[in-house]
């Protein structure tokens, strides 16, 4: 699978942006799919997934109630919708997909197949 991530640019805080992943070679069916990021010298850390088969979402602490994880099946693109956005969100957004252990969705070894990034400024 090849996973193409886009939607990111530069925002003022308080803004919003939405992210798009699309696959190609296969679809999303079956399969969890997850957004990370990573800040300029930090780790790479979970941001949001889809983690049950009936749609459950999860969420780090930090965007909750701000950021949206959504997808479209009939476009095989998952999305990551930003809003209220912060400084402190500013990184590089990766969309990850796989079969992750049942409780280690947050883990970035968990998942296989990552897209290119895309970065994410938020500034005044």
């Amino acid at each position: 699978v090849q996973l193409q991530a886009s939607g990111g640019g530069m925002v003022q805080p308080g803004g919003s942006l939405r992210l798009s992943c699309a696959a190609s070679g296969r679809t999303f069916s079956g399969y969890k799919v997850a957004w990370f990021r990573q800040a300029p010298g930090k780790e790479r850390e979970f941001v949001a997934a889809f983690v049950y088969s009936g749609g459950d979402r999860l969420y780090t602490d930090s965007v909750k109630g701000r950021f949206t994880i959504s997808r479209d099946n009939a476009k095989n693109a998952v999305y990551l919708q930003m809003n209220s956005l912060k400084p402190e969100d500013t990184a590089v957004y990766f969309c990850a997909t796989g079969r992750p252990p049942f409780g280690l969705w947050r883990e970035r070894l968990s998942w296989p197949d990552w897209g290119q990034g895309t970065l994410v400024t938020v500034s005044s």
